[in-house]
């Protein structure tokens, strides 16, 4: 169905969206149009590279159902979302924030980095609790000011309901702020539904796009109370006015983007971005929920062990599995050598397919992840 979109060699089983993910080859094609227009008349089309640029703020707008634009920030990763939020807010010493102990080290070591300023992180085991959400709720006290999360955990794929983590916070006064990487382009998100005040995912994952470029949303009224640590040109209000000697920041979440913008990478995000539209998310959801049971139940009727969540609700695109006996460093490299390409997380082997993913990929990877206990 998607064959033409996905031109993946032969000898591959492409399972790794959860970290980095193929080109569509609409965002092949775009990124060597660019790249051929600017051998030939470099930026003499500056302006409709700019209308490009608006576009993706307006397509990502439409996957998180932001308010505006306005507070669509395009920013080089989520490390540095999270650092513009880490080192924007007005801390005072005692302040806590609260993380799972799931974390991916990003959104951990940024918090962490702020212990200088006596801010303390508290790190929640999310077993701890008849839920997950439930044991990060317990650990809110009058201290915490930020809860900061990722929508669905990296290593066991395990989804977390935002919009009741969401309406706690509000109801308590805390920031929000959500790792949104392995939610957005796999499954419906919705920044007013779930409350979060800040909400950050790299554009080359489950997006399908490149490496450098990320999507910062930070709600309307936090705009102007972030402390701006970065300037350039291309933050001001009166961008493009070189000669003004008076400046400002400007009004919209532009003002976290100082210099100037990953063109190469909007364009090709920007091409990407306009197939999971066209497909559209419920039927991207749909096709990777599918695929996911698909992988789980191949892998249960060999007896292996899933470490992810097997109920809907609380899986997305990732399925983490181990194979009774067999070292899962072992399990990693043999299927790296067979062409599987996927990810060792958790203590296990990280499969995870995409909306377009062929069911012949996921039954030969499985059959070549079962053949290690045959040597």
């Amino acid at each position: 169905m998607f064959e033409h979109e996905f031109k993946l060699a032969e000898d591959i089983c492409y399972l790794n969206h959860a970290a980095v993910a193929p080109w569509p080859q609409r965002t092949v094609d775009a990124v060597q149009r660019f790249a051929a227009e600017n051998g030939r008349v470099g930026s003499q089309h500056y302006e409709r590279w700019l209308q490009t640029e608006q576009q993706l703020r307006e397509q990502l707008r439409q996957l998180l159902n932001a308010g505006s634009s306005d507070e669509i920030a395009l920013l080089k990763n989520t490390s540095e979302a999270l650092s513009v939020v880490a080192y924007g807010l007005d801390w005072r010493a005692g302040d806590e924030i609260v993380i799972s102990d799931q974390e991916f080290p990003s959104n951990r070591i940024v918090w962490e980095s702020l212990a200088p300023l006596g801010i303390k992180v508290v790190q929640v085991d999310m077993g701890s609790s008849s839920s997950p959400e439930q044991a990060l709720i317990a650990a809110l006290t009058s201290k915490t000011r930020l809860l900061s999360v990722s929508s669905v955990q990296y290593a066991s794929g395990l989804a977390l309901d935002l919009e009741l983590l969401g309406a706690e916070c509000r109801r308590r006064g805390v920031i929000f702020c959500v790792d949104a990487i392995q939610s957005i382009g796999v499954k419906p998100f919705d920044v007013q539904v779930c409350q979060a005040d800040f909400v950050m995912a790299d554009g080359h994952k489950w997006m399908l796009g490149p490496e450098g470029l990320a999507v910062f949303y930070c709600r309307r009224e936090w705009i102007p109370r972030l402390t701006l640590r970065q300037f350039g040109w291309h933050m001001v209000e009166a961008v493009g006015d070189y000669d003004r000697r008076d400046w400002r920041p400007a009004a919209s979440a532009r003002r976290f983007e100082c210099g100037s913008p990953n063109m190469l990478g909007v364009h090709a995000l920007h091409a990407s971005l306009g197939l999971l539209l066209e497909v559209g998310v419920d039927e991207i959801s749909h096709l990777v929920s599918s695929n996911v049971r698909y992988v789980i139940d191949l892998l249960i009727k060999k007896s292996a062990d899933i470490v992810s969540p097997t109920e809907p609700p609380r899986r997305a695109g990732i399925v983490t599995f181990r194979l009774p006996g067999v070292a899962s460093d072992a399990l990693f490299r043999h299927l790296q050598t067979h062409g599987v390409i996927c990810a060792l997380r958790g203590g296990g082997i990280r499969f995870s397919p995409h909306f377009y993913t062929p069911r012949p990929v996921l039954e030969r990877a499985v059959e070549l992840a079962l053949q290690i206990q045959k040597i």
